[in-house]
């Protein structure tokens, strides 16, 4: 039976690295996806481009504008004059946010008033135009803090020059000291890179399994194969074996990339991602051959596996939040395995975590994975008998 096994294993290897659609299938999707989402993919919100309006033209609005000139976060790239140029720039999309500084600014201030500055964000981009506009607040919330300190100083030199002596002001404080745990430098390419791993071993396995097996159809020699000596069960595992062995070196490949050119933070155990990527192939295996079952030709199966893999790709939690789709959404990515398998390579990359916590996402993967391979491989088996 071994033996058998190990023959239709060497057949398929020689065949996959033969095949030009074959060779192409092992390398590209790795290098496009490792390109994409380590580089190109970037939602990191630096540096800005801001217009900036000064209508008040005070000692006070220039160290507003320094304020934002010092933060790494915003650029000034124009000084306007008339809003209708920056309504032009925003229309235009050169600037991603405009400053205004209106006029009595200064006055405002120093009469103890509530001083207005405009901040007007490019909102296509939601999530960008979100984080601007925080950065923004941020940055007049501390030019205001500053204001207010200075301010009561003032006001307590006053206070004792008045009274001949010192007066002591004691005001309550509050001092807010945040950490970021598990992404301290807040870069996205820390979030999106371990997701890669699961969509080329996703991707790569569904379509090499059922491409594979449909190609025997296509050329005519599943008929050789079914009055060999082989059985069923053999020629299954002979045929997902090899893809196994291709996925889980995948894993591999992408893990050494993600480590040594992206620098991206592995603090978990590498043979727990091993070993859960086996788990996962088990569902993308059983996905390749219930395809195979249902295709004739390798277009029909390519387009299949497409078919199959970006609804689950696009309900992972890859790059959408699961908590912010709708509720009835949010139920179908229970049975959905990609999502598990996101949130297992995500925590053993960024967060170190262990069988101790992954296992309810390890059981699932595991139950949703044998009755996938299970069910195909008895649909394949009726089939080939």
């Amino acid at each position: 039976m071994w033996h058998r096994i190990r023959e239709i294993v060497r057949k398929e290897f020689y065949q996959a690295l033969r095949e030009p659609r074959m060779r192409l299938l092992l390398v590209l999707p790795p290098v496009i996806q490792l390109i994409v989402f380590g580089y190109a993919v970037n939602l990191d919100v630096e540096n800005s481009r801001v217009a900036w309006m000064d209508q008040d033209h005070t000692p006070a609005s220039r160290e507003l504008r320094a304020a934002f000139q010092g933060s790494r976060y915003f650029q000034i790239t124009n000084t306007l004059t008339q809003e209708s140029e920056g309504r032009q720039l925003l229309d235009q999309g050169k600037v991603q946010a405009m400053v205004r500084v209106l006029p009595g600014f200064s006055r405002d201030i120093l009469g103890g008033q509530t001083a207005a500055v405009e901040i007007l964000v490019e909102g296509s981009n939601s999530n960008t135009a979100a984080i601007v506009s925080s950065y923004a607040t941020q940055v007049v919330s501390a030019y205001a803090n500053q204001v207010l300190a200075r301010q009561q100083a003032i006001r307590l030199v006053g206070a004792s020059t008045s009274a001949g002596i010192p007066i002591s002001l004691r005001l309550p404080s509050l001092t807010v000291n945040s950490r970021v745990w598990f992404n301290p430098s807040l870069r996205s390419r820390n979030y999106f890179v371990p997701g890669v791993v699961v969509n080329i071993i996703a991707l790569i396995t569904i379509m090499l399994t059922a491409m594979s097996i449909v190609r025997e159809k296509e050329i005519g020699t599943m008929e050789q194969l079914m009055v060999t000596p082989i059985r069923p069960v053999e020629l299954v595992l002979g045929k997902v074996l090899p893809f196994a062995l291709v996925g889980l070196l995948e894993v591999i490949l992408v893990t050494a990339a993600a480590l040594l050119v992206f620098r991206i933070p592995f603090r978990g155990s590498g043979f727990l991602l091993l070993g859960c990527s086996i788990l996962f192939l088990l569902t993308t295996l059983g996905a390749g051959l219930f395809i195979s079952t249902i295709s004739q030709t390798q277009q029909q199966a390519m387009m299949a596996s497409f078919l199959f893999f970006m609804p689950a790709f696009m309900l992972s939690g890859f790059t959408f939040p699961i908590h912010n789709m709708p509720v009835a959404v949010q139920y179908l990515t229970y049975a959905n395995p990609l999502r598990y398998f996101v949130e297992i390579v995500r925590g053993i990359f960024l967060k170190g975590i262990g069988i101790s916590i992954l296992w309810p996402q390890m059981l699932t993967l595991t139950a949703i994975g044998l009755a996938v391979l299970g069910s195909s491989s008895l649909r394949f088996r009726k089939r080939l008998e």
